[in-house]
């Protein structure tokens, strides 16, 4: 019996977390736009934000219950239709109806829709996979949305600064096609084996876990301290900081992704080598200082290169998490990594949500320094752990 190949399934899957830094990073790039072409404020750029991480937070929720019911190729399947879908939308729905700010909106929504699924299937496809080192495979994976991050965020401010910015809505239209390639992909490749129904372990006992419990906490810190950073940075670099545009994309947002996929990239290659725990408790205190360093340096060239730094302290933050947790309860299936993705996107709100509100009433530096909460409780979490480790 010929072995199967699951390398095109790893190519699918990473090209799916390329699709989720495109859906997640590409409207804000157009911030500043929004607000000069359709009038936008700071709130309602905010509230788009809490659109996008709301959307995923339900459809995660739904997922704990349907997605091992469904299949995980129904589900990859589906998730890339709504990106594609979305993509198209965003760039067509704000210039034809009455209301802009609907139009983002709606495509925002659709987007996350997919969003949403790619990060609840995607991760425990990879999981199931064979391999000797899955927390390794696990970064690897999250790399690619780093890189996603990059590219979209290359792209599209090359292009914007060579067309203009009245053509940004082509952009996204551009961008539809590789989830539309996707779509594709996840319909034929062979997935691998998952933990039948009647051996997972239920919901019930992982919530009675203090340790999954702190995974949720750890979760929640992770996604607010990316996002904030990743959604806030661009327009922080051009008005707080003063830069323009397309250098404010490129060692904001650009060089926060790209550190941040290094780090990832870094653990994907040298896998068990690393101890997991004490780099996430030294890279939540690296995080909060470089969160301090973009609010509060004085010299704009310093406080952007806090920013992009942030990037490496939080690479390992998600996918560390998920895979100490699926370690910890290798039957968890579906449903343990949908509540991780639940919480994660909790955070994904709740940072970049404080940020702007802050920021709506006090400015954007000090919207930037509000974000460093997350990162701090994480620390704390992290370190009382190590403690509690030692007494034991």
């Amino acid at each position: 019996m010929p072995q199967i190949s699951y390398r095109p399934t790893r190519m699918a899957c990473y090209r799916g977390y390329i699709v989720q830094g495109v859906v997640n990073n590409l409207s804000p790039l157009f911030f500043v736009i929004f607000q000069r072409e359709f009038s936008i404020s700071y709130a309602m750029l905010s509230s788009l934000i809490l659109f996008n991480f709301v959307t995923q937070i339900l459809v995660d929720m739904l997922c704990v219950r349907f997605v091992d019911w469904i299949g995980y190729r129904a589900a990859t399947v589906f998730a890339h239709v709504c990106c594609t879908a979305g993509l198209v939308l965003l760039g067509i729905l704000p210039r034809l109806l009455p209301w802009p700010f609907a139009g983002l909106a709606i495509a925002t929504v659709v987007m996350a829709v997919g969003g949403g699924m790619i990060e609840v299937a995607v991760s425990p496809i990879i999981d199931s996979l064979p391999s000797s080192a899955k927390d390794a495979r696990m970064s690897l994976l999250h790399s690619f949305y780093c890189w996603g991050q990059v590219a979209v965020v290359l792209v599209s401010t090359v292009i914007v600064r060579l067309t203009g910015q009245g053509l940004w809505w082509v952009l996204p239209v551009f961008w539809a096609a590789l989830p539309f390639y996707n779509i594709f992909s996840f319909a034929r490749v062979p997935l691998g084996p998952t933990v039948p129904p009647e051996e997972k372990t239920p919901l019930g006992q992982l919530f009675r876990s203090r340790l999954f419990v702190g995974a949720m906490v750890l979760m929640l810190c992770a996604g607010a301290s990316e996002l904030a950073m990743s959604q806030w940075s661009s327009l922080f670099a051009e008005q707080a900081l003063g830069i323009e545009k397309i250098w404010g994309d490129l060692l904001g947002p650009c060089l926060f992704a790209v550190f941040m996929g290094v780090g990832r990239t870094i653990y994907g290659v040298l896998g068990g080598k690393i101890e997991l725990n004490r780099f996430l408790l030294a890279a939540a205190v690296v995080c909060v200082l470089c969160y301090l360093g973009a609010a509060m340096l004085a010299v704009p060239v310093l406080s952007l290169l806090s920013c992009a730094l942030c990037g490496f302290s939080i690479s390992l933050m998600w996918p560390g998490v998920l895979s100490s947790t699926a370690a910890a309860y290798p039957k968890g299936g579906g449903a343990m990594f949908g509540m991780l993705a639940v919480c994660g996107d909790i955070g994904c709100s709740a940072g970049p949500g404080l940020a702007g509100v802050v920021s709506e009433f006090a400015g954007l530096r000090a919207g930037m320094l509000s974000a460093a909460v997350f990162p701090a409780v994480m620390a704390v979490c992290l370190g009382w752990a190590q403690v509690m480790k030692r007494e034991r």
